[in-house]
């Protein structure tokens, strides 16, 4: 299959445990205090759900661009000041299984005190000094909620792995006596209007691999690159490409140049697309975000 433009690749993806999701956020909703978003650093809007705006409406919204750290951090800085001019709070955050890179986090705790701050001096007032802010997580398939959780609680209380739609029931979360946190499966909405959005999601592995042609959404990848990182790909892999190589081609190209042979010395280019989303989802080509706001 070869690139041929934006629109060749419809990605639907909204199986039915979305649809149970939506309905008992709609529900729980009312129990909570703040919502905090998690969004993909390398792609924040399109990894924003628009229905939580709708569904959150009445609550304190924090956002985290999560996974900063594969992200460009010039651009992240562009994002957290248009998300802060519409009114949100903004962490830019990399969420790990370690202790490393606990500082996120302690921002996290702040802002939350901050946004309740007001309602805790109402409840304080009233002889309540022990209040539980109640924090609902939500995001998109595999933006990373659960490593956020764990690195939040200081503990492995939720099931984390590395493909969408893992969390599948809503938990609570205690952190210390601070915090109560509602964790989400992750969920997406049913129609991307834009197909740059369905293919942003597929490229940072937010929709399964498994409804997609890795070799046509390769070759969306290395056009969006050749359009945000042009030198990304000639870097990573030692290939020389001039300004009419088609994307089809460069994969090709990147096949070759990794020895992804067949019989008959045709290129492997299921191996080679393989290869290419796998490094790009790993960061090994560099920080890269592949939309400005």
């Amino acid at each position: 299959m070869h690139w041929d433009g934006w629109t060749s690749m419809d990605i639907q993806w909204y199986p039915g445990h979305m649809t149970k999701t939506k309905r008992m956020l709609i529900t729980q909703m009312k129990l909570i205090d703040v919502v905090v978003e998690l969004l993909d650093a390398r792609v924040p809007l399109s990894s924003k759900n628009p229905d939580i705006d709708n569904l959150a409406k009445d609550k304190r919204r924090v956002l985290v661009l999560n996974k900063s750290d594969l992200a460009d951090p010039n651009i992240t800085a562009q994002w957290k000041e248009y998300f802060s001019q519409l009114g949100f709070f903004v962490l830019p955050m990399t969420a790990v299984n370690n202790d490393k890179k606990k500082g996120g986090v302690n921002n996290l705790a702040k802002t939350l005190h901050d946004l309740m701050r007001s309602k805790t001096e109402q409840q304080k007032q009233r002889g309540r000094k022990n209040m539980t802010i109640r924090a609902m997580i939500v995001g998109i398939p595999n933006v990373g909620k659960s490593t956020f959780i764990n690195q939040l609680s200081g503990r492995s209380s939720t099931t984390v792995a590395d493909r969408p739609g893992v969390t599948r029931g809503r938990q609570w979360i205690n952190v210390g006596n601070e915090f109560d946190l509602m964790d989400t499966p992750g969920v997406l909405w049913p129609k991307f209007e834009d197909p740059k959005v369905g293919l942003h999601l597929a490229c940072t592995g937010a929709v399964s691999d498994n409804v997609l042609d890795k070799i046509t959404l390769a070759e969306h990848l290395i056009a969006i690159l050749l359009d945000v990182k042009p030198k990304a790909l000639e870097i990573r892999y030692k290939i020389q490409k001039s300004d009419s190589d088609t994307p089809s081609e460069i994969l090709n190209n990147i096949g070759t140049a990794r020895g992804f042979k067949m019989k008959g010395g045709v290129i492997d280019l299921e191996r080679a697309a393989t290869v290419l989303l796998d490094e790009f989802r790993g960061g090994k080509l560099g920080q890269i975000t592949l939309e400005r706001p």
